[in-house]
């Protein structure tokens, strides 16, 4: 008897070798206001941060979003096709998938995240506790590029629900987020729906304390992302000379997440490139923008599609859209 498992199908939609990632990272640093695109921040050791951030009394997204989805699920649930294909992006655990796999009875399940091994063993747990169901990985950088239109045909009579949890539409620029949600709607068919949460605007006092606590997690989760670069590029960033900074932009209505230096310094970023930081200049590393329910249903607009449902909590400090084609 063979003692081999039959994992779940997983493929990859990514375009770009890793050279050439490492070469848009190095031309971030290299700009004249030095940046470090957000994915960096998920190494093993930054997605054990963000858990515990997620925990922290100062985060309000996470438990705010969980529990709009449990007051609602059935309701939620209600308005999707009949056995869609659930197709959720920046999956990570799945955790979030398996809590509406009853409510949905999906057809399928695609879980697209950027991690390959981290997707696969992700993957492969909801297929063990759903052995009936079938259970796709994808392996892309779906802010980039998101070409799932072959994988969905396969299954043409169940339309597809992109499951977008968790307010990350936030770190696109609002410009970004329409060409990104466009790129959802090209695959929705007719029937294709797109779930999504999105962080509202609020008091600043309780939009910065979500991404500075005062027991220093998120400062050292924005700090890890330099142990990620050193990784990648071969460089030599000391994350003890820099500081964790954040705060909420008026004018571009979005928290920016920096790391600022303590003092002069300079990095070697690759073997013969090295940048200078003179004390106080930054590196952003996130931001984080914050909508009104209705400048997030006028994006969903510009993007093609049409908010149909909105469910929030008693604050109104989180909003979660369902939208259809226009």
């Amino acid at each position: 008897m063979s003692l081999a498992l039959d994992l779940p199908r997983l493929e990859s939609t990514l375009r770009l070798p890793v050279q050439d990632e490492r070469q848009q990272l190095l031309q971030g640093l290299l700009q004249p206001t030095a940046r470090i695109d957000s994915k960096y921040f998920y190494d093993e050791r930054g997605c054990e941060l963000f858990t515990d951030i997620c925990r922290l009394d100062e985060y309000y997204p996470t438990r705010t979003e969980a529990q709009i989805f449990s007051d609602n699920r059935e309701a939620i649930a209600a308005q999707l096709p009949d056995t869609p294909q659930w197709v959720d992006l920046g999956c990570g655990d799945c955790n979030k998938t398996r809590q509406w796999l009853d409510a949905v009875d999906p057809a399928r399940v695609v879980g697209v995240d950027i991690a390959g091994e981290f997707l696969q063993s992700s993957i492969a747990a909801v297929a063990q506790q759903h052995p009936q169901l079938e259970c796709v990985g994808v392996v892309s950088d779906f802010t980039q590029h998101l070409e799932l239109h072959d994988l969905l045909a396969e299954r043409p009579n169940n339309p597809p629900v992109f499951f977008y949890p968790g307010s990350s539409i936030g770190n696109f620029e609002p410009r970004a987020a329409m060409h990104f949600i466009r790129r959802i709607r090209a695959h929705c068919g007719e029937q294709g729906r797109l779930l999504i949460g999105a962080d509202l605007l609020k008091p600043r006092a309780i939009l910065e304390a979500a991404y500075d606590d005062a027991s220093g997690v998120t400062a050292a989760f924005n700090l890890n992302i330099l142990n990620v670069v050193n990784q990648e590029l071969d460089a030599d960033f000391r994350p003890e000379l820099f500081h964790h900074w954040a705060r909420f932009d008026d004018e571009h209505r979005r928290i920016e997440m920096r790391l600022v230096a303590r003092e002069r310094h300079s990095v070697r970023l690759a073997r013969h490139t090295r940048r200078h930081f003179e004390a106080g200049e930054h590196i952003v590393t996130e931001y984080s923008h914050k909508y009104s329910a209705d400048e997030f249903r006028a994006l969903l607009a510009a993007s093609g599609l049409r908010c149909t449902h909105y469910w929030t909590d008693a604050q109104d400090w989180f909003g979660v859209f369902l939208a259809e084609p226009a």
